[in-house]
């Protein structure tokens, strides 16, 4: 059974930190890259950031970049997404799913919910 459960978010004030959790079971995580997706209220899914399995290749949104760290540990089936100086903007249940998954959602042919690796979410609100 595929299985992603998303962890670590919470309520912060603007400027603090979170660091996301994403473990995973049921797939081959050492030879998946991963993402993350966001979805602020009332907002669709965005992409935020993905790793490749090796962390070779790394890559984030403009609106992320040089804030967020996502990385891969494969002996713990987990990805991470170190969160830095958050704004409010940054609100929203944050899904971590694998690149395939996640560029299918981009184009509109799955959802968190009918895709296949897709965890509850993991809810971050940054206010003061």
């Amino acid at each position: 059974e595929v299985k992603l459960v998303e962890s670590g978010g919470g309520l912060v004030q603007p400027g603090e930190s979170l660091r996301l959790s994403c473990e995973t079971a049921g797939f081959a995580f050492s030879s998946q890259g991963m993402s993350w997706v966001r979805q602020a209220p009332g907002n669709g899914l965005e992409w935020v950031a993905r790793t490749s399995n090796r962390g070779t290749n790394i890559y984030y949104a403009e609106s992320v970049k040089g804030r967020f760290t996502i990385s891969q540990e494969g002996s713990e089936n987990t990805v991470y997404l170190q969160m830095n100086s958050l704004k409010p903007e940054d609100t929203g249940m944050y899904y971590c799913t694998t690149v395939h998954e996640a560029a299918l959602q981009a184009i509109g042919m799955i959802t968190p919910s009918s895709g296949s690796t897709w965890g509850q979410g993991t809810q971050v609100t940054v206010s003061s």
